[in-house]
């Protein structure tokens, strides 16, 4: 296995890193996330030689279950979830022999005096030496309990007084629901551990397509000598989605879209097209930076709430042919629901750069396609040569896909062979997969890898996500002192309520379809 592994912005090769021994224990292991992302995203990192021989994984959950039932239904998890399928039982046999299972109420000291136990008999035995990262795979209102709980059972470390070793929490959004609960939560943490041993992890900043936007912006000349007011016109912000919440109603009438991904994901993307070239590739170097867009933000005032921000929730509809019910008819939701399924907004960041630019946003549920999109529409060019043409050139877009189908398109205008001239949009594609030869990794892969290295440029810093919640938190205010009157406002399989489309037309542009 190697030892090394490269920056995430910088070029392999250029940097190595040790990764050293450790033990990952995941509270909540038996939810979807484990199944799904976490587990298959350390077999991959195990397949690929980033892990360190000296590692174990320990899922910790409330259910009674044995070592053996555990990593059997890790298998299973592994054989449908990894990107790389089927599982090599060759490697399988090796690694689980470093999977385990420790099974605890969350609230139960003696539960957690017993893992320390056995934490450290794991550290005798596979030489983990006493590092430890805690990932809480579970409902926000844990977080502090947990942490809580560690801290008693001395498995948080101070790294004031103990220098030989480490310790780190891993927390998955949403971090608060709101800037004074967000304030709040972070206060209550900052009782047991401190900011830096905290990674907020959000998987869009370990996408490849992510960490490549500050590649592609400052290792380009010509795009970075482009990336201001006098040459964009305007950028727009897409994450569909065609599933609906499924089986996370109740999860979902608590969050919301501006909750679960304007909030973090969205803000995310925005800040990183944004932001100005660091001074380094350090991690707080590209964080300062990402937090002065955020700062630079205008806020929202009392008639944007009611003109800039559009919200909208699904009805019935098709998708992909088939009928889907609407988000009042889904399991655990109240059937007179206002919580909001789609959210679009346009937002303007008031500094040198990006003076009078509007940025668009929407994000939904029940789209007629998945995609998560960031296009930027470049302004026309002087309206002096080919006036004659039967239609108005297309302006030029570069459009860079999140997901699927990672990669980038530039549109440019081009002559069509031909006697008459005509002139036509065409694109110039790259594509990760048939560029490379293969799928990029599981965000999951770089993020656990990255706290494992002690790296957390790609997790949010506390005064990143208190920025973004300064900004939506009116928002969250307003609708729920007005709630909406025309919920369900758009059917299931369009591209939302006919009020994002008119924000959009009031300055003579349009969404892109993706």
């Amino acid at each position: 296995m190697t030892e090394s592994s490269a920056h995430p912005l910088e070029e392999p090769g250029l940097s190595s890193r040790f990764v050293e021994p450790c033990i990952l224990v995941i509270f909540g292991a038996t939810g979807d996330l484990t199944a799904r992302k976490l587990v298959p995203a350390l077999y991959n990192l195990a397949r690929e030689g980033q892990l360190p021989s000296q590692f174990a994984c320990v899922g910790f959950a409330r259910r009674a279950k044995t070592h053996e039932q555990f990593r059997n239904e890790m298998h299973d998890a592994i054989n449908s979830f990894s990107r790389v399928k089927p599982i090599e039982e060759s490697l399988w046999n090796n690694f689980k022999e470093h999977i385990f299972y420790h099974q605890s109420e969350f609230h139960e000291d003696e539960g957690y005096d017993r893992l320390n136990t056995f934490l450290n008999e794991l550290d005798a035995r596979l030489g983990t030496k006493g590092n430890r990262i805690f990932y809480l795979s579970t409902q926000p209102s844990f977080f502090t309990l947990i942490c809580e709980k560690l801290h008693k059972a001395h498995l948080i470390y101070d790294h004031a007084k103990i220098q030989d070793k480490w310790s780190r929490i891993i927390i998955e959004k949403p971090f608060g629901h709101d800037l004074n609960s967000a304030i709040a939560l972070q206060n209550e943490l900052l009782q047991y551990l401190s900011e830096k041993q905290i990674y907020r992890i959000d998987h869009y900043l370990g996408k490849e397509t992510v960490q490549n936007i500050l590649v592609f912006r400052f290792a380009n000349s010509f795009f970075e000598s482009q990336w201001n007011n006098r040459y964009i016109d305007h950028v727009q912000i897409t994450v569909a989605e065609d599933i609906g919440i499924g089986t996370r109603g109740a999860f979902w009438e608590e969050a919301g879209m501006l909750r679960d991904i304007v909030q973090n994901h969205m803000m995310q993307l925005l800040s990183l097209v944004a932001m100005e070239p660091p001074v380094n590739l350090s991690a707080d170097a590209i964080r300062d930076e990402k937090v002065k867009v955020l700062q630079a933000i205008r806020p929202f005032s009392e008639k944007d709430l009611n003109t800039s921000i559009v919200r909208g929730q699904y009805g019935p509809g098709f998708i992909n042919g088939e009928p889907v019910v609407s988000y009042r008819e889904e399991k655990n939701v109240n059937p007179k629901s206002v919580v909001e399924t789609y959210v679009a907004m346009k937002l303007y960041i008031d500094n040198w750069r990006w003076d009078g630019v509007p940025f668009f946003l929407r994000g939904g549920k029940r789209l007629p396609k998945k995609g998560t999109e960031i296009a930027v529409t470049f302004k026309d060019p002087p309206g002096v040569l080919f006036q004659n043409q039967e239609k108005r050139n297309e302006p030029n877009v570069l459009a860079i896909r999140i997901q699927p189908d990672e990669g980038s398109s530039l549109k440019i205008n081009t002559k069509v062979p031909g006697p008459s001239s005509p002139i036509q949009p065409v694109k110039m594609d790259f594509r990760y997969g048939s560029f490379f030869g293969m799928s990029p990794p599981e965000a999951y892969e770089r993020l656990i890898l990255d706290c494992i290295l002690g790296d957390n440029t790609l997790f949010a810093r506390e005064d990143e996500v208190f920025n973004s919640w300064r900004l939506l938190t009116p928002a969250l205010e307003h609708w729920a002192a007005i709630p909406p009157k025309d919920f369900p406002n758009y059917p299931s399989g369009s591209w939302g309520p006919k009020a994002a489309d008119d924000l959009m037309a009031e300055s003579t542009r349009k969404w892109r379809l993706i």
